[in-house]
């Protein structure tokens, strides 16, 4: 991999992590359920289900789903807030959590690669 194409990961991975700051931010004050990682991640799975569909593939995927969309969404984030979730005794919380998101996930994925495929 060239420098130039490590440059643009880095350049694009700051991007990712920016824009899942300021979505976070935006959304999640004052909610129980984490609605800034949950609308981040669905989002995230959309998009990379859109990339899919569309066969990118190559340098371009790398650059758009691994470094924009792997630094946009947050796997750790989300597993911390179910934990700490349930830690406090909240488990309809963090059972919701859990459920929204791996099926919302992967209901966006799915409708992302609908979507690119007719691209």
């Amino acid at each position: 991999m060239s420098a130039l194409m490590w440059l643009a990961v880095a350049l694009l991975g700051g991007c990712g992590a920016l824009a899942r700051f300021a979505l976070d931010w935006r959304i999640a004050r004052g909610c129980a359920l984490p609605l800034g990682t949950l609308a981040i991640n669905l989002s995230g799975s959309l998009l990379l289900g859109l990339l899919l569909g569309a066969s990118l593939s190559g340098d371009a995927l790398l650059l758009a789903g691994t470094a924009a969309l792997g630094s946009y969404t947050t796997f750790s984030t989300w597993m911390l807030e179910t934990y700490r979730s349930a830690e406090d005794g909240e488990l309809a919380l963090a059972a919701a959590s859990l459920t929204i998101s791996m099926l919302g996930g992967l209901g966006a994925a799915a409708l992302g690669r609908v979507f690119g495929a007719a691209l």
